[in-house]
């Protein structure tokens, strides 16, 4: 009896230790699960909020980028990499961004440091491809630029530069300054109306179209580029030298208009010679100067004179009607007859209802009429009012000049000056007062 007590005593206890055995494991195998949740539910957050963060990032970063504010997102990539030096793709989206602000050499730096991270990266190594050349091709535009050659080096900017480099304001500018150097002045304005949109304080871009204006003689617009650059810079060199320089063109310019109106011919002369000398360049606007200066010549009857300013206008504008009428007169002044006949029968057919056209084309008719007969005093070499004697003078010295026997070079020329002069002695000699309606018809 006691043995069997005993027995089952001891059954008991080995089932209490075996239980207690049983839940001290279970209590170690809870502890040791909530400690690994305690410990590594910071890393998985940390994991999760650095890659949200990353992402946020280059969200922020091309939204910067879509509206232009580069300095923004080189800012954002520039911290995000001090923070963490490993984030490559900050470096690739930095030099992107750098290539295309055309800042070169840091963003080769910023594109070899991302291979470092991320070698054989094809789309990198494009980039930089694209790097380089856009690099070489500004570098030869400049060089063309400074040798004048200008369309070509325009070609390197359109066709390279702003291709891998869009967002470069030294291009864009570079550019303007070609549009200029082509004389295409209307894509030069419109060119530096883009930059100005982006930056209306670009002092640069403000002189440029200023610049583009004046050459189409659009001087107010232009006056008011210059106005508001000054006002930014004071003390901008270039732009102190076209505002002040248009201004003593226009000042002397009008002194010009306003002496020719009030018969100051000779002053009015100087005037626009002294205008043209300012920028023979500004053809736009030379063409009125050389105009101007032509009807003032015609006026003084320097024929000569007047004749090269009709022509220096007409070279710049072929259409240029007043022009062409001033040029007919200057070729009256100077005896061209058929040349002024010319002249003035285009005009009048380009303006069939301008009598005062009509009444000039008439007068040249007329003279070249009045051409086609032979002026004996001319042929002797004498004034109309010239006497006797001095017709028998100027007779023997020609005849003795161009005597057949002392030309037998060339006698049948001198055969025939002899009969002219021989006529017109006849005819002078004998009726001294009338030498000049005394006129035979030539043959």
């Amino acid at each position: 009896m006691v043995m069997n007590l005993a027995n089952s005593f001891l059954a008991r206890a080995r089932d209490g230790v075996a239980w207690r055995g049983l839940v001290y494991t279970i209590f170690i195998l809870h502890f040791v699960f909530v400690c690994q949740l305690l410990l590594l539910q910071p890393l998985v957050s940390a994991s999760d909020s650095k890659t949200n963060s990353a992402a946020e990032l280059f969200e922020r970063v091309a939204q910067s980028v879509k509206v232009k504010l580069y300095s923004d997102a080189l800012d954002d990539l520039n911290s995000a990499i001090e923070a963490d030096p490993t984030l490559s793709e900050a470096y690739f989206r930095r030099a992107s961004i750098l290539r295309q602000i055309c800042r070169y050499d840091e963003s080769e730096i910023s594109y070899q440091k991302f291979l470092e991270l991320k070698p054989g990266h094809s789309a990198a190594e494009k980039e930089l491809s694209q790097l380089n050349q856009a690099k070489s091709a500004f570098e030869s535009a400049l060089t063309l630029s400074s040798s004048g050659d200008h369309s070509k080096a325009l070609e390197f900017v359109d066709k390279v530069v702003l291709v891998f480099s869009p967002a470069c304001s030294k291009a864009k500018i570079l550019k303007v300054r070609l549009l200029l150097g082509v004389k295409d002045f209307s894509a030069a304005i419109s060119e530096s109306g883009y930059i100005l949109r982006e930056d209306e304080n670009n002092l640069e871009a403000l002189l440029l179209r200023g610049r583009a204006y004046y050459y189409l003689a659009d001087h107010d617009v232009a006056s008011k580029h210059y106005q508001k650059g000054l006002r930014l810079d004071p003390e901008h060199s270039e732009l102190k030298k076209a505002y002040f320089g248009l201004k003593k063109l226009l000042k002397k310019t009008k002194s010009a208009e306003d002496n020719a109106n009030k018969g100051k011919l000779r002053v009015a002369v100087e005037d626009y010679k002294a205008a043209l000398a300012m920028d023979p360049d500004h053809i736009a606007h030379n063409v009125n100067l050389h105009l101007g200066l032509c009807k003032v010549l015609v006026t003084l009857g320097r024929g000569n004179d007047a004749l090269n300013s009709c022509n220096d206008a007409l070279n710049i504008d072929e259409e240029l009607l007043e022009a062409l009428v001033q040029r007919g007169e200057a070729k009256l002044l100077t005896e061209d007859w058929e040349g002024a006949v010319e002249d003035l029968k285009s005009a009048a057919q380009q303006s069939p209802q301008d009598m005062n056209i009509r009444e000039a084309l008439m007068r040249a008719e007329k003279a070249l009429k009045m051409s086609k007969r032979k002026d004996w005093y001319k042929i002797l070499g004498i004034s109309k009012t010239a006497s006797i004697a001095e017709i028998k003078r100027a007779y023997k010295k020609l005849a003795l000049q161009w005597h057949p026997d002392k030309n037998v070079e060339n006698r049948e020329e001198a055969e025939n000056k002899f009969r002219e002069i021989a006529a017109a002695y006849e005819v002078c000699d004998s009726h001294t007062n009338t030498c000049l309606t005394l006129s035979l018809p030539r043959h």
